[in-house]
């Protein structure tokens, strides 16, 4: 088992919308997983790209709550949950590439300035026609 289990606050079974019918309106299928993202030990980088990945479904006491409805049975929904979960973890971890500032050459500017020349003397020469 991964070790993001333990910090799991709350496993709630509520009752679902979507496929079921009748079933649907009798069992409590859809599965909501409440974790504790404090209890996670995330480094810092992590948690940061955690809050951007999950979004709303991370509550301002520093829960994250994952609902899962998409199957007929508590333990297929379940199973979601957590894989869900896992996922979400997994792409909180990957670092992002630092970025590495870039300049234009000498050359790359003098190219700029003999442009912006060149289109200021084709400019200038639309001017009107004068006989002096």
């Amino acid at each position: 088992m991964a070790s993001w289990e333990d910090a799991i606050v709350e496993e709630k079974f509520l009752a679902a919308s979507g496929p079921g019918g009748q079933n649907v309106n009798k069992v409590a299928t859809a599965v909501q997983l409440r974790i504790d993202v404090f209890a996670l030990g995330l480094p810092l980088y992590a948690y940061q790209q955690l809050k951007v990945l999950a979004g709303t479904k991370l509550t301002s006491g520093g829960e994250l709550v994952i609902t899962a409805r998409k199957f007929r049975t508590q333990e297929a929904n379940r199973a979601d949950a957590r894989e869900r979960v896992t996922e979400l973890l997994a792409k909180a971890h990957e670092r992002q590439a630092k970025r590495v500032k870039t300049k234009p050459s000498k050359a790359a500017k003098a190219r700029r300035v003999d442009e912006k020349k060149g289109r200021s003397a084709v400019k200038a020469g639309r001017g009107k026609v004068r006989l002096d």
